[in-house]
């Protein structure tokens, strides 16, 4: 048994599976309420692409956020991805995003903002049919990191080994 690692707890490591480019409509802005500034940012499509797996963004889901009093973006997202066989994916999505109050200024401007310049990161739960060959999204934990594009956001997504 190593001191470190006395009762060998397996250490957990990352596989890729997907990654998802989105487009984007423009955000619906509510204003402050009770939680901080909320925005709704509707999914208009896109397509992902993986080892094994690739298809289309189905239209009509959408990024609900809540900003903090110091720009953190608190990102709740639900919508659904098509693989080109025919199944639907659904997506809950839910994580932060956060920088300095400048690179956020420019991120909300739509200026390209280089990703090492902020911290976008996710927990996803995706459901799908149970007789899927895709049924390994049922009993995954996944995480993903992401950049945001002016009518776009690129998510890469990591099943937890």
């Amino acid at each position: 048994m190593s001191q470190d690692n006395p009762h060998h707890i397996p250490e957990p490591g990352f596989s890729f599976m997907f990654e998802v480019t989105a487009t984007l409509d423009k955000p619906q802005e509510l204003g402050m309420t009770k939680y901080g500034r909320r925005r709704v940012i509707g999914i208009n499509g896109g397509t992902f692409e993986g080892p094994g797996i690739k298809g289309v963004v189905v239209p009509g889901g959408a990024d609900w956020q809540t900003l903090r009093a110091d720009g953190t973006a608190d990102l709740v997202a639900n919508y659904c991805l098509r693989t080109d066989e025919g199944e639907t994916i659904y997506i809950e999505n839910a994580g932060i995003r956060t920088a300095p109050a400048d690179v956020l200024q420019r991120l909300a401007s739509g200026e390209e903002v280089d990703p090492s310049e902020y911290y976008m990161r996710t927990a996803a739960k995706m459901e799908i049919n149970e007789n899927s060959v895709h049924n390994y999204l049922n009993t995954s934990i996944i995480v993903s990191s992401g950049i945001r594009k002016a009518n776009s956001v690129i998510i890469r997504f990591y099943r937890v080994l």
